[in-house]
């Protein structure tokens, strides 16, 4: 069942969403060669708990981290070492969720560290306009085909893969919610009503679509080694424009 949000509701999430952007706001200041991944879980806990809020994934399923790190070919769910330092040319994603008031706020972005290859920066640039012509098609009376296509085209028209095991989610209360939103077109009528917020996170590839799960459980990295990008906002569904939860507020 899909929870359609109040406006007592919203408000949480948006305020969820805001400490959620100023952990991007630290991580786009900070992500550099020489950096651990663990030293950017650090930073990022400080910012969620300075602001009253509790870090969302810490702990979820076993999650060890506050937020995850996943670097070149890992797509999702890297977790944050004192041993993984990042360095020049690599992408990283650094995926975070904040819980403020009981709701929840989750957005993913994709940083360069230092000077990248041309590759990756047609990579992460495609991604993000991935992620906002999904955004554009969150309008009341679309369907959630149309978020998934508009995703898709864009991926399509500049040949990457498509990330197909994992997608975008309701979001509230908890961090995962119905519905599940593919980045592709599977043909889901779903309707989208106002008050619906969902959180649209394409993750595109430069190599195939196929991923696999490491070890360790979590990390999610591409079959052919191929690097990969992973862009996210949360989103609600009004009368109008769709609004990003996941920005600062003014």
């Amino acid at each position: 069942m899909i929870n359609r949000k109040s406006r007592d509701e919203i408000k949480r999430m948006r305020h969820a969403g805001h400490i959620v952007a100023l952990v991007h706001q630290e991580m786009k200041k900070v992500v550099e060669p020489g950096i651990s991944t663990k030293e950017l879980d650090n930073i990022a806990m400080k910012v969620i708990k300075s602001n009253k809020a509790i870090p969302t994934f810490l702990g979820y399923n076993g999650f060890p981290a506050s937020i995850c790190t996943s670097i070149n070919e890992q797509v999702v769910h890297g977790i944050p070492s004192d041993e993984i330092i990042l360095k020049e040319g690599d992408i990283i994603a650094i995926d975070v969720g904040a819980t403020y008031g009981g709701m929840v706020g989750d957005s993913a972005w994709s940083y360069a560290v230092g000077k990248i290859s041309p590759e990756k920066e047609r990579l992460m640039k495609v991604t993000e306009e991935a992620l906002f012509a999904g955004i554009a098609n969150m309008r009341a009376g679309n369907v959630l085909d149309d978020i998934s296509g508009g995703i898709e085209d864009v991926a399509n028209r500049e040949k990457l893969g498509i990330v197909r095991q994992y997608g975008g989610h309701g979001v509230g209360h908890v961090m995962h919610e119905d519905p599940f939103l593919f980045n592709y077109r599977v043909g889901d009528q779903t309707l989208i009503k106002p008050g619906m917020v969902i959180a649209i996170e394409p993750m595109l590839n430069l190599g195939c679509d196929d991923v696999k799960v490491l070890d360790d459980g979590w990390t999610v990295i591409t079959k052919d080694g191929a690097p990969s990008a992973h862009f996210e906002h949360t989103v609600l569904a009004t009368e109008d424009e769709p609004i990003l939860m996941t920005t600062l507020m003014e």
